[in-house]
């Protein structure tokens, strides 16, 4: 009876080790992976992108606002317009 009642329990804590534990860790070691392989792709290709324009800097796109300093008039929802305050 005994021998019994403890390889129940026995097995309920290893089921509970296996997937309150070692499952979920898995997964999250797999998911971590998979995150830390596309930051390093995507360092890499901003490494490369960054190396190209410092090889041939009159390939380089204007950014905006990146002009003589003349305001264009098209400013984003997002952006802080300056202003005087008239007393």
């Amino acid at each position: 009876m005994f021998k019994v009642l403890f390889w129940c329990l026995a097995i309920y804590f290893l089921y509970r080790f296996i997937f309150g534990l070692v499952i979920p860790v898995s997964r999250t070691a797999s998911q971590l992976k998979k995150k830390m392989a596309e930051m390093q792709a995507e360092q890499a290709y901003q490494q490369q992108e960054a190396f190209q324009t410092r090889q041939n800097p009159s390939q380089q796109k204007p950014t905006p606002g990146s002009g003589n300093g003349a305001y264009t008039g098209t400013a984003s929802k997002g952006d802080y317009l300056d202003f005087e305050e008239v007393k």
